[in-house]
């Protein structure tokens, strides 16, 4: 086996190798004798198939299987030696491939961009601030207070009365399409908050002022990108009744509010608020100072990228971006998002940082523990009530979701371990700067 070197400028590298066909030959002789054994045939017993007959009837099964052993087993050599770590799956093309028959030496080329040698980074020297934030009275009785929202009832109004925003309409409805009704578009007794935003666009602006017993037409018009294609975009006229107009009425904070969120009394009710908000607090703050963090490594270290990562992170950043302005675009059929020179630093940031911590954990040896994983999974399959199981069997047969599972946790525990090395200040701060801060998160 024979392998040159026919490329190495910059972190591109390119390489051609041959595989002498006695070699090829002597690979397909080795796994059809390690077959035979087990092999029978009319007219033969169980391992007793004649070689030239086992060839003839498995040779170019096997040869395919033996080639593709030889080109891996060459890369692996080549990768032993030479110490590159490709970036990406290498390019790998036979040559001759057309041309090519049983007898001939096998050639391929290989090319890739290798990982660029990262240097060491001493983390003693990196200066991080960690916010902290107290659970105060006045923002458990804020929280208290949302939470009484959800719980609030509804009592009838006063007969005659109209109604306002935040009231509740309990509505009978049927909607047209011209003089045409349309499927899902009927209810009855339907409890309808106004300004809850449920409906479509404009349909609960008309039921302001509305009276109990009143007959009010809606007319409203579904919007383009409508879950419902034969509604979407289409002009609807809703024929409602309005059968009450009910007030809002916020629960009391008593023990009797508390036992409906499985607290004992309202003081711990208000201790568990507290304890929620200040998890809240911790996972802010670490967002702030995991940011703090990378901005911080970003300028102690500088190596080469490899150009094919920086132009597929640039692009994604752009399609990213395009949908993040235009939401109501579900689609990914559109024109390709040409990346701007924002979206190559955005990127060449990215990449560098990410190399970086993949360096660091694969130094430190630190890894994502089944026990770690298992829970991501866990957390996931929340979001599909019913369908965990479809959701764990979805997971096993795809190791692209398992490693975007095991990405976010792997990356936390490397970002652990530099500050735990790092020089950490405390600084306690109020609940409104370090909103501040989460949003000035945002703005870079």
């Amino acid at each position: 086996m024979q392998v040159t070197e026919t490329l190495n400028e910059g972190l591109k590298r390119g390489y051609q190798i041959t595989i002498p066909a006695a070699e090829l030959d002597a690979k397909v002789t080795e796994k059809l004798q390690e077959a035979q054994p087990e092999v029978e045939m009319k007219g033969f017993r169980k391992g007793h198939v004649p070689m030239a007959m086992m060839r003839k009837t498995f040779g170019q099964r096997v040869l395919g299987d033996a080639m593709q052993e030889a080109v891996d087993g060459a890369m692996k050599d080549m990768f032993d030696k030479n110490g590159d770590r490709p970036a990406q799956q290498p390019k790998v093309e036979m040559k001759d491939g057309e041309t090519w028959k049983e007898g001939d030496d096998v050639t391929v080329t290989v090319e890739y961009e290798a990982l660029p040698e990262i240097p060491d980074v001493d983390f003693s020297g990196v200066e991080l601030e960690r916010l902290t934030v107290k659970a105060d009275d006045e923002a458990v009785e804020e929280a208290l207070k949302n939470l009484a929202k959800t719980a609030q009832s509804f009592e009838d109004r006063r007969k005659g009365s109209k109604a306002k925003e935040g009231d509740q309409v309990v509505i009978d409805f049927e909607g047209f399409l011209g003089d045409e009704p349309f499927e899902g578009g009927k209810g009855e007794d339907y409890p309808l908050i106004l300004g809850s935003n449920t409906f479509i666009p404009g349909f609960e602006d008309q039921l302001l002022g509305a009276k109990a017993d009143d007959e009010v037409e809606v007319k409203t018009t579904f919007p383009a990108e409508y879950g419902a294609k034969h509604l979407a975009g289409k002009e609807a006229v809703f024929k409602c009744t309005v059968k009450a107009v009910k007030a809002p009425k916020e629960a009391e904070l008593d023990d009797e509010l508390a036992k409906k969120f499985g607290a004992e009394d309202l003081a711990a009710l208000k201790k568990q608020i507290a304890e929620r908000l200040e998890a809240e607090y911790v996972g802010a703050a670490r967002a702030i100072l995991k940011r703090g963090l990378l901005d911080a490594l970003d300028t102690k270290v500088s190596f080469e990228l490899p150009p094919s990562l920086v132009e597929a992170e640039a692009h994604q950043i752009a399609h990213q971006l395009y949908h993040e302005e235009h939401p109501d675009d579900h689609e990914h059929n559109h024109a390709a998002m040409e990346p701007t020179a924002e979206h190559n630093k955005l990127a060449e940031r990215r990449v560098r940082l990410g190399l970086l911590l993949a360096e660091i954990g694969r130094r430190q040896d630190i890894e994502v523990s089944d026990a770690e994983f298992t829970q991501a999974v866990l957390n996931q399959a929340r979001q599909y009530p019913g369908q965990e199981r479809a959701f764990f069997e979805f997971v096993q047969k795809n190791p692209q979701m398992q490693q975007q599972l095991r990405a976010p946790i792997f990356e936390d525990k490397v970002v652990d371990y530099i500050v735990g090395n790092a020089k950490v200040a405390e600084k306690e701060v109020s609940k409104d700067e370090l909103q501040k801060a989460i949003e000035a998160l945002d703005e870079i």
